[in-house]
């Protein structure tokens, strides 16, 4: 018998098994690795499937949790088992087990079937450990320094030694403070995690973090050491030179659980026996202002066993309520990208400078070696001034400095020098927001890889990436990510350089969808809403800012209080978490039911207001171009928005009477709004591009007045020759409304204009974050008034959601992505556009790009989710997948036609589609032919000049500017200003005349 076929024909169907089979990926609990600390009490687990095939769908899934690793591997004493389960669900599947153990952890698994019979292996076992559930469960004391100190708040050190007198099994410290704090078991760091326990609503919550230190422990003798820094608690806080907002004192609570191999437990905790000084290296540290660090006063191994603290101080024990304690829900804020110097150079006034090539949110590490005393410092800028020196006056009163004195030579115990190396430099309880950093009093030639930036931020996972042919919309999007790093520093700050860096509610409502597609801010929002709702007044008034230290009474403003609807909605669609909307519920409710309480006849036109937030204005404005919105029309518009998702959560908690009561409401909301801010042909009160806007985003006007509203929206847009003149609540929502009312190559227009105000102006100037102005550097180089001009600002990078779900057509069509909507809209002259996007699922992508012939589009759906695809196409037979017709692809199911597009379901897998006769023409431009003077007669101008501005085609006379798009479909023809400019050639085919539009008459231009 020849055996050779039957082995290949096993080995065949062996491949074919592992290609059918499907995996279990990314087990989570609560969207966490691992987690430590946890205080939920009914943790959620979540995990990703896998598979070769298409169409794969989860239809049941198997958990078990275990007390231990081995326990669960043998499937034996298991703590909860929920049998077999048939559903579909991947994602915040709740724990139904047993009542969890404070500090206990826990191990668990998972398999599941798919829709074609097959069952998955065991997930490798993941665990979580959770933390002190309840005040009781802290033995360890809150303790403080027991002596005056110093006014400039020198970081105070704790330390306390303990024996070890059995083999370590396992060891947790729990850590928290008043302040901020770092902290060493044996001189080594415990844990990644900086500027901790981070910033909460203080008064009703203070976060503890839990660190898994077994390795950092002896078997014997054992030190703890812990130095705390002023941080929020104290510190400078606001912009009115505030401190000690939240208490005077800095306090420690520390508490080191043992667990032995023979299972007896010990706790180590901040108590009485505890010893402080504040005779440390850091002399003075401040978030605003900077630290400063003496090297020659550091005590060495004063975080280690043996260390001689007979001159430390004994702590005073406080009696400081344990009742606000939480676990840590978000991720920490740790190290990420580090950045090398593009090049140190000299200022034209002579100084020492660092450029590090983006503007980003961190600290400089420094390297040096000097004599005991040198003192280097470093102080920080986001831009250099127009003469090219160092430029800070934005900074405000925020010093932004870091001084470092060196501790130099050593000497042994007969007096002589020790050699010694290099120091190194960084700072514990500040970070600055910087470009460049000024360096001065270093000892010798700094060199490039002695001086380093760290990037510091919350460490969320990267979750969506987009490109197009264009580089400058690609820098944009690189600074709209970057400007999320630098600002989502524990909370949402609005700027990280000045004396601000405050939790600005507007800012993050703006921008919190599109943050939800650069990175996975499910955990960090969760986090900071909560603080939202401690920090909401009885009466539902929201403060401008969370964390609020600026007072009880300064909030409610229209648009900033709104993230009490609007964010956690986003976060629902994002992540499709029940729980979140569950939870800021009440808040929710609270603030409409404000707003409801100011209204008269319904209509809210009372309080204080920020309005459309630094809309295109005009100083000494004579002709009405400044775009000034009614505040109280903004006020009405986003009543009814947090209106209507109030209704949508009420829909999605059954609360079907909430549904009812606060769908009539919104009735009269809407008609409120018609009888006070509209005229009877369709008309606002401030007929701005942000009013029509938001009575088209939001439904405030009846159908039959909408068609109208956009037309006169886009008429706006072209008065202002495409521009944008909307500012922070406008801006978000411009290019979405051009495209659902049938305007999308006016939305690329704006989105691809150059020329101020727009979002590409910015990255023409050099940017590589978004500016709070539109024109924070002026077109002259001079900047806006320092008074309030950050360059790291992300509100009006919102666009990138716009750039995400329309451009690359990228969208959950439910919550979560359970299902996905793909509809690209290709335009805007780009010939290819990508975005990708980590869903709880996995990747969902969109990719298309087209030539003179054809258009491709590929597409990433995950396992356990489908998707409606729409294919702009006239037919189902100009399109192919993988070079077959779609008849013939049985993984597809082809729907209908809807507004040019061929809509199809999927499941998932990767798709190529291809669109016969898709394609668009390429024209390619030559700016020299056009550019020159062209002489004309009878006008008050005697030329119209065109000029090529930064790679735009510029039109300009004495009182226009028009941006010229060439016509794809005619040569030598341009849109822009009040219709086509066309350009003639003579007989030697050279460019020598044009003929345009101005003023509703036509004239015509020789070329000189």
């Amino acid at each position: 018998m020849n055996l050779k076929p039957i082995l290949l024909f096993a080995l065949i169907l062996h491949f074919q098994g592992i290609a059918a089979q499907v995996r279990v990926l990314y087990p989570r609990i609560e969207n966490l690795d691992n987690p430590i600390g946890l205080d939920v009490t009914q943790p959620r687990f979540g995990w990703q499937l896998a598979a070769e095939r298409r169409n794969v769908l989860q239809t049941a899934y198997e958990i078990q949790v275990a007390a231990s690793q081995a326990e669960l591997s043998a499937g034996k004493k298991l703590q909860w088992k929920s049998g077999k389960i048939q559903s579909d669900a991947s994602v915040w599947v709740p724990y139904g087990g047993p009542a969890l153990q404070s500090g206990a952890t826990y191990w668990w698994r998972v398999r599941v079937w798919d829709n074609a019979g097959n069952v998955s292996d065991w997930t490798t076992p993941a665990y979580w450990q959770m933390g002190l559930l309840s005040p009781a469960d802290w033995k360890a004391q809150w303790i403080a320094l027991s002596t005056p100190e110093d006014p400039t708040y020198p970081s105070p050190m704790f330390r306390k030694e303990f024996t070890t007198r059995k083999k370590v099994a396992s060891a947790t410290a729990y850590i928290t403070a008043r302040g901020m704090y770092e902290a060493q078991i044996n001189g080594r760091r415990i844990g990644q995690d900086y500027l901790t326990p981070g910033w909460t609503a203080y008064q009703k919550r203070i976060q503890y973090q839990a660190y898994d230190v077994t390795k950092l422990l002896t078997n014997g003798a054992n030190a703890i050491g812990v130095t705390l820094g002023s941080g929020w608690w104290r510190g400078y806080i606001g912009f009115a030179n505030d401190k000690e907002f939240y208490g005077a004192d800095v306090a420690l609570l520390l508490q080191l659980d043992i667990v032995y191999a023979d299972g007896s437990r010990e706790t180590i905790g901040t108590d009485g026996s505890w010893k402080c000084s504040t005779d440390g290296a850091v002399r003075s540290s401040e978030i605003y202002h900077g630290e400063t660090l003496d090297a020659r006063m550091e005590q060495q191994g004063w975080s280690s066993h043996g260390f001689n603290d007979s001159k430390w101080t004994a702590v005073a024990v406080k009696d400081i309520p344990k009742d606000n304690l939480i676990g840590t829900y978000n991720e920490p804020v740790r190290k990420q990208e580090t950045f090398q110097p593009l090049k140190i150079f000299r200022t034209p006034k002579g100084e020492l400078v660092a450029d590090f090539g983006q503007n980003l949110v961190g600290w400089v590490e420094l390297k040096a070696k000097g004599k005991s005393g040198d003192r280097v410092v470093l102080q920080f800028a986001e831009v250099l001034d127009k003469q090219g020196n160092f430029y800070t006056d934005n900074l405000r009163a925020a010093r932004c400095t870091d001084t470092w004195i060196l501790r130099g030579e050593q000497y042994d115990r007969f007096g002589k020098a020790a050699s010694y190396e290099s120091e190194t430099f960084e700072p514990h309880f500040t970070f600055h927001g910087f470009r460049y950093a000024k360096i001065e009093g270093y000892p010798g030639e700094l060199k490039p890889e002695n001086i380093t930036a760290v990037a510091l931020y919350s460490a969320m996972r990267p979750a969506g990436s987009f490109s197009t042919s264009d580089p400058l919309v690609n820098q944009l999007q690189k600074n709209i990510q970057w400007g999320q790093r630098g600002n989502f520093v524990d909370v949402p700050t609005d700027c990280p350089q000045r004396d601000e860096r405050l939790g600005w509610t507007g800012d993050a409502q703006a921008f919190s969808r599109t943050a939800a597609y650069n990175f996975d801010v499910h955990n960090f929002f969760a986090k900071w809403l909560k603080d939202v709702a401690a920090d909401q007044q009885p009466n539902g008034m929201v403060p401008w800012v969370i964390p609020n230290v600026l007072g009880p009474t300064q909030g409610a403003s229209t648009g900033w209080a709104d993230v009490a609807t609007i964010i956690p909605w986003n976060m629902w669609l994002a992540y499709g978490d029940r729980r979140i909307l569950e939870d800021q519920y009440p808040s929710m409710k609270a603030w409409v039911e404000f707003m409801r309480s100011k209204s008269k006849n319904d209509l809210w036109n009372t309080g204080f207001h920020f309005g459309d937030w630094l809309f295109y204005s005009i100083n000494d404005d004579r002709d009405g171009r400044s775009a000034i919105t009614d505040k109280y029309l903004i006020a009405q518009c986003f009543y009814a928005h947090s209106t209507q998702l109030l209704i949508n959560a009420a829909e999605v908690l059954g609360k079907k009477d909430e549904v009812a009561a606060y769908s009539e409401l919104l009735k009269k909301i809407k008609t409120a709004y018609l009888n006070e801010y509209v005229s009877p042909n369709g008309r606002p009160a401030s007929p701005t591009q942000t009013a029509y806007v938001l009575a088209l985003q939001f439904d405030m006007l009846p159908e039959n007045k909408r068609a109208q509203a956009a037309k006169n929206l886009v008429d706006n847009i072209k008065s202002y020759n495409n521009h944008l003149t909307t500012g922070f609540l406008g801006t978000p929502y411009i290019c979405h409304v051009l495209t659902r009312f049938g305007y999308n190559d006016l939305a690329y227009k704006l989105l691809n204009q150059k020329t101020y105000p727009s979002w590409l102006y910015p990255v023409t100037m050099g940017a590589t974050t978004i500016w709070e102005r539109w024109d924070g550097i002026k077109p002259d180089s001079t900047f806006q008034e320092a008074s309030m001009n950050s360059f790291n600002h992300y509100a009006y990078g919102a666009i990138g959601d716009w750039m995400y779900r329309v451009v690359t057509g990228l969208d959950a069509e439910a919550p979560g992505y359970k299902s996905i909507r793909i509809q690209p809209r290709p335009g805007g002259g780009f010939t290819q556009a990508a975005a990708d996007q980590q869903t709880l699922y996995g990747l969902a992508a969109s990719r298309w790009q087209r030539d003179e012939k054809n258009l491709t589009l590929e597409v990433d759906i995950p396992a356990n989710t489908t998707a409606t695809v729409f294919i702009p196409a006239s037919a189902v037979t100009d399109i192919t997948e993988n070079g077959k017709p779609l008849a013939d692809v049985p993984d597809i199911r082809v729907t209908g036609m809807e507004n040019g597009h061929v809509v199809l379901k999927i499941g998932s897998g990767k798709y190529r589609f291809v669109v016969a006769g898709g394609g668009v023409k390429i024209v390619k431009i030559n700016f020299s032919d056009y550019t020159g003077k062209y002489k004309v007669e009878g006008l008050p101008f005697p030329h119209v000049e065109v000029v090529d501005e930064k790679g735009e085609l510029v039109a300009k006379a004495l009182f226009f500017t028009h941006t010229l798009e060439p016509d794809p479909k005619q040569a030598d023809v341009f849109l822009g200003g009040e219709g086509p400019i066309r350009f003639f050639r003579n007989a030697e085919g050279k460019v020598n005349r044009l003929t345009m539009s101005v003023m509703g008459g036509q004239i015509e231009g020789m070329r000189e």
